[in-house]
């Protein structure tokens, strides 16, 4: 192959739609509804191979950034199924609600106070409650948590929840992580894990359903710390989205009215993400003051607090808590790097990821499977995959394999040719220029992982 890349056209990139998203993400194996064959179950959702390697990369540049980097954070992973006090304590059993109605007319159920986003079952063009035919209940509270039972016996004393958030696995084991990580405040304590929630109308592929994935810090601090911690940790998760690529004309910070804040907050405010949907809410970061330590001594008869040995005094920690999906994040990076473009009269679809996003960060190619070509690009492949993922492709025309690899994110695709056969070379081709470049084979390994260490800018900001 010669050094001539690709030409894309001069035509502007459209936004993308989110059946578009859909889409992709069904065809190159990120994300499946579950239980298909079953015809799904409702908005519950399997990752296939990509969107495990695609999540396991977005999950690890949050642990990288928020404890890697940190001397004042610790991990923890917290059991689902907590001592039913639990929630009690946190105010979920009984504040945890959303406003339910039926519609008579079409058996479809609604939020009462999300009216206006809903879709009428009979006539979709219309809001329920909009036509005449359309016949609501009274709005009533739907608890929204999901009730099971531990042991044999399925009565009230063995009812337990799934948890509906990470962060009280953190809060009742703050007087355990005090103790052992001889940390003082500020210090915080960085979870992930799953979290379940019975909404009553999920929806926007992943972006809301009713299993998901959270990325909980819980930050403890002195009390006339908290708003400047706050303010800070706005600043920290704001930059963390821009660093991996999301355009800072899609994010804004959005504060809370004091009609929209939970009970235990003082101070929230939302980052939010510009989804195909709308803006929409990607993480939420809070000033939860000392609410749910407050409330967990009372309930626990444990004091959770922290002595102060050079003022000599106890207080409680106020929390600040940034918390962030990772299925929103997973939907956003998606979203963001989701570009069509058309190259030499064809259309191309590929995916801007930040590279060390990507599920695949080199593909090996050979051009034909003949005249030792698959050998040399197996050979090529075993080497680099020791220190970059990769992926090894022999399957269809050079170009449809390129295809694949730009509608996975792939950032490098390694092409072995009869020129490779004479001198040891290879093209690198990249997948945002289209540029392609003959390199030595020896050596690439180290190239790539030096390119992977490299700062980079999304071609969308140019």
């Amino acid at each position: 192959m010669t050094g001539t890349a690709e030409q894309p056209s001069a035509t502007g990139p459209a936004e993308v739609t989110l059946d578009e998203v859909v889409a992709l993400c069904k065809r190159r194996g990120f994300i499946f509804q579950s239980s298909e064959i079953y015809g799904g179950l409702g908005s519950i959702y399997d990752y296939g191979h990509y969107g495990v390697l695609l999540k396991n990369n977005v999950k690890g540049e949050w642990w990288r950034t928020v404890v890697g980097e940190r001397d004042d954070m610790v991990a923890l992973d917290a059991a689902i199924l907590m001592h039913p006090r639990t929630w009690e304590a946190s105010g979920h059993l009984e504040g945890f609600t959303d406003p339910m109605v039926d519609c008579r007319t079409c058996k479809l159920r609604f939020r009462s106070d999300k009216l206006e986003d809903a879709a009428c079952g009979r006539q979709p063009s219309k809001h329920p409650g909009e036509t005449e035919e359309c016949d609501l209940t009274e709005p009533r509270q739907f608890n929204l948590m999901f009730e099971t039972f531990m042991g044999p016996v399925r009565d009230d004393a063995a009812k337990v929840y799934l948890r509906p958030e990470t962060a009280q696995g953190i809060f009742v084991n703050f007087k355990n992580v005090l103790q052992f990580a001889r940390k003082k405040p500020p210090f915080g304590i960085a979870q992930i894990g799953k979290a379940f929630r019975n909404e009553i109308t999920p929806g926007n592929f992943i972006f809301r359903t009713r299993e998901f994935e959270m990325m909980e810090i819980e930050f403890f601090v002195p009390p006339g710390e908290a708003d400047a911690w706050h303010q800070r940790w706005m600043e920290d998760r704001m930059r963390w989205h821009t660093e991996l690529g999301i355009r800072p004309d899609h994010l804004q910070l959005r504060k809370h009215g004091p009609d929209e804040l939970s009970h235990y907050s003082s101070a929230t405010s939302d980052v939010e993400y510009l989804f195909p949907m709308g803006w929409s809410e990607l993480e939420g970061i809070a000033n939860r003051g000392d609410y749910d330590l407050s409330r967990h001594a009372e309930f626990s008869g444990e004091k959770l607090e922290y002595f102060d040995q050079e003022k000599g005094e106890a207080y409680v920690p106020h929390v600040i808590e940034p918390s962030l999906g990772v299925d929103r994040s997973l939907l956003a990076f998606i979203v963001d790097a989701y570009e069509t473009e058309e190259v030499e009269g064809r259309k191309r679809t590929v995916l801007r990821l930040d590279p060390r996003l990507a599920p695949v960060k080199a593909a090996v190619l050979p051009l034909v499977s003949k005249a030792g070509m698959p050998e040399k690009a197996r050979e090529i492949y075993e080497q680099v995959r020791r220190q970059v993922p990769a992926e090894y492709d022999e399957g269809g025309s050079i170009g449809r394999r390129y295809r694949r690899q730009d509608e996975i994110g792939t950032p490098w695709g390694i092409t072995v040719d009869g020129q490779t056969m004479e001198d040891d070379t290879v093209t690198l081709r990249d997948r945002d220029s289209l540029e392609q470049v003959r390199v030595p084979a020896d050596g690439l390994a180290d190239r790539l992982a030096a390119r992977l260490a490299e700062p980079w800018r999304s071609p969308k900001l140019d």
